[in-house]
C-alpha cells in the first residue's frame, strides 16, 4: 500500500480545495489502497523540497470544510518543470523524495502547465524506473483545458463577473446623467475569452443592458470599439464595457503588456483598463470609471457556483478512483449530457491530449460584431453559473476553516530548485 501525494498548482479558484476535499475524502475510504495524502507546501516545490503536509492530522470536519473555503489551503506555485532529458536531477530528487515517504500516487491540481508538469510525472515509471500514478486533477478560471466541457474553477468566476457586471451597470446607469457615462471592467483571461464572456450575462431578454465585451480572441479595433460605445451611450445614455486582460490588437500585442514575464515565461498582464477607459475619454470625451477584478474574482467562495462546486469535488473524487484503477497520465473531464435540464458525468482524458492545448472561445459564440454573446454562449454559460451554495456565517463572515498543515519530518539532504 503506497501514499499519495497531492499539490495545487497555478492561480487558485474559489473550488480548488473542493477538489482537494473530494481527493482527501476519498481516499480516507480506500485506506486499503492509499496510506496518507502528503499535499505538497507551495505545489510541486514541495515535492522539490520535501516540504510535505500530513493531511491524516486533520480532523474530517477540518476536511469537510475545505470543500466551503476558497484559495489553496496548502499554498500554490507558478513553477513548471523542465523535461526529463533537460533537467534530469529534478526528477532524481521526485524519486528520492517519493521513494523516502513511500509515495506510489500522484495528484496535480491545476491548469495547463500543470496538465504538463503531471504528463512529465507519469513518465517516470518508464523513463527513470520508478513506479508512480499521475493524475491531473483539472483547475483553471481560464476555462481554456481542452476535452472536458469545462475546468473547475470558472463556474463561479463567471457568476462573479455576470452579478458583477450586472450590479456595476445599474450604478452606471444611476449616475449617468450628470457623471459616469462609461464603466470599464478588466477580467483575467490571458488568450481566451471566456470569463469576459460571463459578463454577457448580465444583460437578457427580460434585461436590456448596454454591455460591450473585449475578448482576446477579436482583435482590438479602436474605431469599431469607439463606435460601439458611442452609439450605445446614445441610445442609453450609458455603457459597461467588460475586458479581458488579454484583449491584442491587430499585431497580435498585447495592450497591457509591459514587457514582465511570469514564473511560467508568460506575460505578466494586468492594468488594460485603465488604457481602455482612456481611449474612450481621448476619442469620446466621455466621463469613465474603471476597475479590476484581479483576485477578487477567484477568491469570491460566497457567492461561487454550485455547479462549480459539485464539478470541483467530483473531478477530485473522480481523480483517486481513477488512481486506485491504475489509470495513469490521465484527467478526469465534465462531459455535459445536457444543456436543459443541465446534466453531466465524468469522462476520462489522457495527458497526452490535454497537456499545452488551449480551448479557445468557438467564433459562434461571439456576436458577428465582436462586441458580445450569441445564444448559442448563453446555452453553454447559463448552467455553470447556476446554484448557490454559500458557506456558512459567523458574525456576519463566511466561516472559512485553515488546516493546521502539520509539516512531515523530512528525511533527505536539502535541495536547491
Amino acid at each position: 500500500m503506497k501514499n499519495a501525494f497531492y499539490a495545487q498548482s497555478g492561480g487558485v479558484t474559489a473550488v480548488i480545495n473542493a477538489s482537494a476535499c473530494g481527493v482527501i475524502e476519498t481516499a480516507r475510504k480506500h485506506k486499503d489502497r492509499i496510506g496518507k495524502v502528503y499535499a505538497g507546501r507551495n505545489g510541486i516545490i514541495g515535492a522539490l523540497t520535501e516540504e510535505l503536509i500530513d493531511t491524516s492530522k486533520e480532523s474530517a470536519a477540518a476536511i469537510a470544510a475545505l470543500r466551503h473555503t476558497p484559495s489553496g489551503a496548502f499554498g500554490s506555485c507558478r513553477y513548471k518543470l523542465k523535461g526529463i532529458e533537460e533537467h534530469k536531477a529534478q526528477y532524481e530528487r521526485l524519486i528520492e523524495v517519493f521513494k523516502a515517504h513511500d509515495i506510489g500516487y500522484f495528484f496535480y491540481n491545476g491548469g495547463g502547465d500543470s496538465a504538463d508538469t503531471c504528463l512529465k510525472v507519469s513518465q517516470l515509471s518508464e523513463k527513470m524506473g520508478y513506479p508512480i500514478v499521475a493524475v491531473h486533477v483539472p483547475k483553471t478560471v481560464d476555462n481554456d483545458l481542452p476535452i472536458t466541457d469545462n475546468c473547475p474553477g470558472f463556474g463561479s468566476v463567471a457568476k462573479y463577473i455576470a452579478v458583477s457586471t450586472l450590479e456595476a451597470t445599474f450604478d452606471v446607469a444611476s449616475m449617468a446623467k450628470t457623471s459616469t457615462k462609461v464603466f470599464v471592467l478588466e477580467v483575467m483571461g490571458r488568450h481566451a475569452g471566456w470569463i469576459a464572456a460571463a459578463g454577457g450575462m448580465a444583460a437578457s431578454k427580460e434585461m436590456d443592458l448596454p454591455i460591450v465585451i473585449l475578448f482576446p480572441e477579436i482583435a482590438f479595433d479602436k474605431a469599431k470599439f469607439l463606435a460601439k460605445v458611442d452609439a450605445m451611450v446614445k441610445k442609453y445614455g450609458y455603457c459597461t464595457a467588460v475586458v479581458s486582460e488579454g484583449v491584442k490588437d491587430a499585431d497580435g500585442k498585447f495592450l497591457s503588456d509591459q514587457g514582465l514575464r511570469d514564473a511560467f515565461g508568460h506575460a505578466q498582464l494586468g492594468g488594460v483598463a485603465p488604457v481602455i477607459a482612456n481611449i474612450v475619454k481621448e476619442g469620446l470625451g466621455l466621463k469613465y470609471h474603471w476597475g479590476v477584478a484581479d483576485y477578487l474574482q477567484r477568491a469570491a467562495r460566497h457567492i461561487a457556483s454550485k455547479t462549480d462546486v459539485a464539478h470541483a469535488y467530483a473531478t477530485g473524487k473522480a481523480a483517486v478512483e481513477l488512481a486506485i484503477k491504475g489509470r495513469n497520465s490521465v484527467m478526469p473531464a465534465i462531459k455535459r449530457v445536457s444543456d436543459k435540464p443541465y446534466k453531466w458525468k465524468i469522462e476520462v482524458a489522457e495527458l497526452k491530449n490535454v497537456a499545452n492545448k488551449e480551448k479557445f472561445m468557438p467564433r459562434d459564440f461571439i456576436t458577428a460584431d465582436g462586441f458580445g454573446i450569441t445564444e448559442k454562449c448563453r446555452r453553454y454559460l447559463a448552467p455553470l453559473i447556476l446554484g448557490e451554495d454559500y458557506p456558512p456565517y459567523k458574525n456576519g463572515l463566511p466561516r472559512y476553516v485553515r488546516l493546521k498543515n502539520v509539516a512531515v519530518k523530512k528525511k533527505l539532504a536539502e535541495f536547491n530548485i
